[in-house]
């Protein structure tokens, strides 16, 4: 099993800066990439960024230029820095970790950006 935690979710205004945090901890051996999804209310949930071991990135359209995510191997933990936030960025944030097995999920972090 792998325990995700999320943190660094809040309220900001638009333009804002926040940097979402995912500790994982437990069967961490075998995890491959580590991603970040939202869901917004009444709307699917979606891919925001991923991150693969060997350091290969990708992004929604939406994020592009405005959404780093980072990953520090020693901690276990990958980051989500999320700049220039816009109204249609408030949603639930969640970590994903994928194993060859299984996928893990965080509880989920708010973030609402007002305008």
């Amino acid at each position: 099993q792998v325990q995700l935690v999320e943190s660094g979710g809040g309220l900001v205004q638009a333009g804002g800066s926040l940097r979402l945090s995912c500790a994982a901890s437990g069967s961490i051996f075998g995890i491959n990439t580590m991603d970040w999804y939202r869901q917004a209310p009444g709307k699917q949930r979606e891919l925001v960024a991923a991150m693969s071991t060997g350091g290969t990135r990708k992004y929604v359209d939406s994020v592009k230029g405005r959404f780093t995510i980072s990953r520090d191997n020693a901690k276990n933990t990958v980051y989500l820095q999320m700049n220039n936030l816009k109204p249609e960025d408030t949603a639930v944030y969640y970590c994903r970790a994928q194993k060859s097995d299984a996928d893990y999920w965080g509880q989920g972090t708010q973030v609402t950006v007002s305008s």
